[in-house]
């Protein structure tokens, strides 16, 4: 019986002890990572766009192909191509052409919070999301287009670029710079918590079908931003808009 007894609390004491290694994992490694992986892609488009004769919109480009309009539910619209980088497709991305998947084309920078991360095409885990990127949901809005930009991100852990969205207040500015410009969103409205099904918060005009108060009714230039609630939880999405400032786009 000693015997026994002292095998299991050995083999509690290991398995608390994995336990403790995950949760460090989890909670700082993927962090650490993301965040380095995000800040290299951040300083590669800036210095990519800043590139004579690279991508700053001046090469050429094919016939304007803007996206379509269908949006799924909150939720990853799956991409399995390998992260491709902004200079495969020049004079991405005011319309001329839609990026690959898993592409980053795109920075989002939100000052309340102090977020600077760059965007991806898709919101895939694995190629994007884990990556410590912004994914843009396939088939919505590109920056400084009609329609809705739709974006989502992880609020915790693999780079946690979404962690403080719950602090992001009406009246804030948020900016989304490509190779052509930036554009300028000022927040309007937020939805504290909605289902991962609602996908009409993504539509070309965002609404929610769980609550008729927030959400547009007519087109316009929209931006909308969703990452899970509450903290260290999948179960509801959390979800903010703005609207493009007139005069001020990419």
């Amino acid at each position: 019986m000693r015997r026994i007894v002292q095998g299991l609390s050995d083999a509690a004491v290991t398995l608390g002890a994995l336990m403790l290694l995950f949760a460090v994992y989890l909670l700082w490694w993927t962090n650490h990572a993301a965040q380095a992986q995000a800040h290299e892609e951040v300083r590669r488009l800036e210095q990519e766009w800043r590139r004579p004769g690279g991508v700053d919109g001046s090469g050429g480009g094919a016939a304007p192909s803007a996206p379509g309009n269908g949006a799924g539910a909150v939720a990853d619209g799956a991409a399995s191509d390998e992260v491709r980088h902004a200079d495969d497709t020049r004079g991405l991305p005011d319309g001329r052409r839609t990026p690959a998947r898993s592409q980053t084309f795109g920075i989002l920078r939100i000052p309340a919070i102090g977020l600077t991360a760059p965007v991806a095409e898709g919101v895939d885990k694995h190629r994007v999301l884990d990556r410590g990127f912004v994914g843009h949901y396939v088939g919505t809005a590109l920056p400084g287009q009609q329609g809705n930009v739709a974006l989502a991100a992880h609020r915790n852990t693999h780079g946690e670029p979404f962690r403080h969205l719950d602090d992001v207040r009406p009246g804030d500015m948020v900016t989304l710079s490509t190779a052509n410009g930036d554009s300028q969103y000022r927040i309007e409205s937020v939805l504290p918590s909605t289902s991962p099904d609602d996908g009409a918060v993504i539509q070309p005009v965002p609404s929610s079908a769980a609550s008729h108060q927030v959400g547009y009714d007519k087109p316009g230039h929209y931006l909308t931003l969703t990452t899970c609630t509450p903290e260290f939880s999948s179960r509801y999405r959390l979800v903010v808009w703005g609207r493009l400032l007139e005069g001020v786009r990419g």
